[in-house]
């Protein structure tokens, strides 16, 4: 009797192990497969996106939605391809990506597309059709950035260029519509030149480079894709003051804006070089927050939602007249426009401080520095 007992328990935690087991997998598959491809994440912008995304795709209105996997293919158009052949394979729902090239993916892209596969571009653009398309006016900002820098200059002086990741949209987009303003001016020359990778560490080897041949007297501006934090440091290192440090369009790095802010202004965390110097700056940026709000639009696009092919973000450009400091970093303070992060909230100098958006309150900070995202 009490062997039989025991037999049916036994029975009964089996059947009910197996009840569990078959919920949480009719669960799973009820979720959005979903993949996020990465090319080149070689720099502190890529990382931070994927924290992003990764941090949409746990929120609580996302987490029961999606199933998340991330793939890396590295600078590498063909191993891009095969990934994304793969993802399809693999019964794919929508693939979220950062293209290495805007044309090289397109017949693997079509290919998905004719399958039912919703493909979301962020940052980098895709030119097959098919495909969604989310990412700020590369051009504008090339434009917009070159434009202060000729003004500060009044049409004349010797400048470097450092430009992105060759062969993605993003990098063309930019060079081109920045040297399209250079053009006009013939008193403004490009004395060097160099690819920067959107890299702090890069744009500090070939900084390096350029002057190896040439003093910082003889340069008397920048145009930097990623790097002014990196050259006002190394003009200060060269023994150059606040007061001199040569006007830098480029990134939205969070050194770079703290660099920025009056000099003597007290702010938490900050020491020279990452200290306020009233550093002369045009700073924009892609907002990291571009591959998180790709993968919101492809949950609705799934879902049989509109969803426009080309979503394009609002530029943000601070300048020293609009510097503000995040005391806090909460949801509220962005909000009201604060766009600079104390270094004791954020320690990494080259880390991308324009992350919010009305249409992402689902990550904030947490999200962009961990990949937690909001409550």
């Amino acid at each position: 009797m009490g062997i039989g007992l025991k037999v049916r328990r036994l029975a009964l935690l089996a059947g009910m192990a197996v009840c569990a087991f078959g919920m949480s997998a009719a669960e799973a598959a009820e979720k959005h497969k979903i993949f996020l491809s990465m090319s080149f994440i070689g720099n502190d912008w890529q990382a931070e996106a994927a924290n992003m995304v990764k941090a949409m795709a746990s929120h609580k209105s996302m987490a029961d939605k999606v199933d998340l996997q991330v793939q890396v293919a590295g600078p590498n158009a063909q191993r891009q391809i095969q990934q994304i052949n793969a993802m399809v394979q693999a019964g794919a729902e929508a693939i979220v990506i950062f293209p290495i090239s805007p044309t090289a993916l397109n017949q693997v892209v079509k290919n998905a597309c004719d399958k039912g596969v919703k493909v979301f571009a962020y940052d980098a653009e895709i030119t097959e059709p098919c495909a969604y398309n989310v990412h700020i006016d590369q051009e504008e900002a090339g434009r917009v950035t070159a434009e202060w820098l000729v003004k500060k200059l009044n049409g004349k002086g010797n400048i470097i260029a450092v430009t992105g990741v060759p062969g993605t949209s993003v990098d063309d987009l930019r060079t081109k519509a920045a040297k399209e303003v250079f053009a006009k001016y013939p008193d403004i020359k490009i004395v060097g030149e160099a690819v920067g990778m959107w890299s702090q560490a890069v744009a500090r080897t070939e900084l390096s480079k350029i002057l190896a041949t040439r003093n910082w007297n003889d340069i008397n501006g920048l145009w930097m894709q990623v790097g002014c934090f990196t050259a006002n440091s190394m003009q200060l290192e060269a023994g150059k003051k606040a007061s001199e440090l040569l006007p830098c369009a480029g990134e939205g790095s969070n050194g770079g804006r703290i660099q920025m802010l009056p000099e003597g202004t007290e702010v938490e965390g900050a020491a020279s070089p990452y200290a306020p110097l009233g550093a002369p700056r045009i700073s924009y940026a892609s907002p990291p927050y571009s591959g998180a709000l790709a993968l919101k639009l492809a949950v609705e696009a799934i879902e049989g939602k509109d969803v426009p092919k080309t979503t394009i973000l609002p530029l943000p450009v601070v300048t020293n007249e609009t510097i503000k400091l995040c005391n806090e970093g909460s949801w509220a303070e962005m909000k009201a426009g604060c766009n600079a992060f104390k270094p004791s909230l954020v320690s990494n100098p080259g880390w991308f401080a324009s992350i919010f958006s009305d249409q992402t309150p689902e990550i904030g900070l947490n999200a962009a520095l961990v990949g937690q995202p909001e409550n």
